[in-house]
């Protein structure tokens, strides 16, 4: 009788549970069971287990195996589990002591001749076994660099089970050959799913200069790029409604660009998402910059705020954490969608309840909204022979409901390109360098205002704690407050115009909001015109 046990992570979301997966062999006919609510992936592993043990130069006992993965009642998925399920086997059968994988955590898949292959989920599974006190971890050798990222955690990356045992044994350890240049690294296959990163933007994370998109490659619309600003240095919501081809797509491809660079613990946050949904480009094993997620209209309610069968899986709002979540032609999503997304929008994170568990996302994005005005696209341009009836007009309209467009701080009319914008005789507009650098110092002087406090933008600060704490200047929200009482505003409209008046102040490098911040942050806030403060009071002195 035999008995050893190892470590595994279960993945629940974006999070990880410990699992120990324990073989215990004793006399009667060779048989092998698992137990402890594995899928089907993970009963098939018995097959790959066994195939790779052999192949390995290992002998397999021929004894009653059965392997538990613990606890039972946490449901378990996906490949990862087979390397530890070996090494399990492996001790009960006194292949390799069994004290010497007791504190190990391995995740890996294991091919049918032995070889490690890569998994996704490796930075939460690594994550989750260093808050559960684990030092030592075994991964895939190609995957070594995102399990490094976690601090505190010796990683060990192996190419096969051959190795794996020549390490526990203090044997040599034999070379696997090599991936031949030129050739496809067939180990790579599976670790990104086809098609799950359209429309993501990770492929452009690693850009170089010359590729980064230019804000001044967008024609005119000097209101629409003041707004893009303080946005990006608020982190608050945009609505970019105006007739196609007047640059809304442009603008908002160009946000993810003047966003500052991720901060360590947010690269790791995003990082986590992106490896669980299997979008991590091969090579780049850390987010660096701010995502870009733009789904196609036709999306479902489940692909933009997660789920799936079984488990939930991260949806559009979590491959969008901390960055850019851009809707085109929004007001052709399905209403249910864009309602789906009033929860996140205020709490930074979704709740998905299914059948097998409950799972947390994070969900902290910018999102951008961007619409025509009626069906036909030319409602707002005079002469243009709108021929959609007024009612046609309204129920297009009402599509995006008033509950989801309070939440939008920032609501734009995008004019269309003139002539002499589109000729450049009005001059280039600024570069995303330019403002690039008035973001970040705007973001440095609210995280200076913020600190010690668990908030970092001015989005972020919730009302309360926005009145009585950093109120504005002395009569400057009086405009605000009539605007309320005439019902132009609401509670949450109201909280909202005074913390983007503080991100104008910001970029204006002033200690408070006065009444022309108040002003610039009521016209982009309702669409009514009160002068021309908005080109003044975002990036330059009146």
């Amino acid at each position: 009788m035999g008995f050893a046990r190892a470590c595994s992570v279960a993945l629940v979301g974006v999070e990880g549970v410990l699992v120990e997966v324990q073989a215990d062999l004793e006399p009667g006919v060779a048989a092998f069971t698992l137990v402890g609510l594995p899928d089907k992936t993970l009963v098939e592993s018995r097959d790959r287990v066994r195939a790779a043990v052999v192949n390995s130069g290992a002998p397999w006992p021929q004894k009653k195996l059965t392997v538990g993965l613990s606890p039972a009642s946490v449901p378990k998925a996906g490949a990862h589990f087979d390397l530890a399920v070996a090494a399990a086997v492996l001790g009960a059968a006194e292949v390799v002591d069994p004290g010497a994988i007791a504190d190990l955590v391995l995740i890996g898949e294991l091919g049918l001749d032995g070889r490690v292959r890569p998994v996704r989920g490796i930075l939460p599974a690594v994550l989750a076994a260093a808050e559960a006190g684990y030092r030592q971890v075994v991964v895939p050798e190609q995957c070594a660099g995102e399990a490094g990222l976690v601090p505190e955690v010796s990683v060990l990356g192996v190419r096969s089970l051959r190795q794996l045992i020549a390490v526990l044994t203090d044997g040599v350890v034999p070379e696997e050959e090599p991936v031949r240049a030129g050739r496809p690294d067939a180990m790579l296959a599976g670790l990104v799913l086809p098609g799950a990163g359209l429309g993501t933007g990770l492929a452009r994370g690693g850009a170089d200069a010359a590729e980064v998109p230019d804000l001044a490659d967008v024609a005119g619309q000097h209101r629409a790029r003041r707004a893009l600003e303080v946005a990006a240095a608020g982190g608050h919501h945009l609505f970019l409604s105006g007739p196609p081809g007047a640059g809304k797509t442009m603008l908002a491809e160009r946000l993810p660009w003047i966003l500052p660079p991720l901060t360590r613990q947010d690269s790791l946050e995003v990082t986590a998402v992106h490896s669980v949904a299997g979008i991590l480009p091969p090579g780049e094993p850390l987010v660096a910059r701010p995502p870009y997620c733009a789904p196609h209209h036709s999306a479902t309610m489940q692909s933009l705020v997660g789920g799936g069968a079984g488990i939930p899986r991260p949806g559009a709002v979590s491959l969008a954490h901390r960055g850019v979540l851009f809707l085109d032609e929004a007001a052709e999503f399905s209403g249910k969608a864009l309602d789906a997304l009033r929860q996140p929008l205020e709490a930074g994170h979704v709740v998905i309840a299914r059948a097998a568990g409950v799972v947390r996302l994070p969900a902290r994005f910018l999102l951008v909204l961007a619409a025509n005005p009626c069906p036909c696209g030319r409602h707002s341009l005079l002469g243009a022979g709108c021929e959609c009836p007024p009612s046609v007009v309204r129920r297009y309209q009402a599509r995006l409901s008033g509950p989801l467009l309070d939440r939008v701080d920032l609501r734009v009319e995008v004019e269309p390109v003139t002539r002499s914008d589109l000729l450049g005789r009005g001059g280039r507009g600024e570069s995303t360098a330019t403002v690039a650098a008035r973001v970040r110092e705007a973001r440095e002087r609210a995280a200076d205002r913020l600190a010690q406090t668990p908030w970092r933008l001015n989005s972020e600060v919730p009302g309360h704690e926005l009145r009585t704490r950093w109120p504005a200047g002395s009569g400057a929200m009086a405009q605000a407050e009539r605007d309320m009482e005439r019902g132009l505003l609401t509670a949450r409209g109201l909280d909202r115009v005074l913390r983007v008046a503080w991100t104008v102040a910001d970029l204006r490098g002033r200690g408070h909001p006065d009444a022309l911040d108040v002003a610039v942050a009521l016209e982009l806030r309702t669409g009514i015109a009160r002068g021309a403060v908005l080109a003044a009071g975002a990036g330059a002195e009146p």
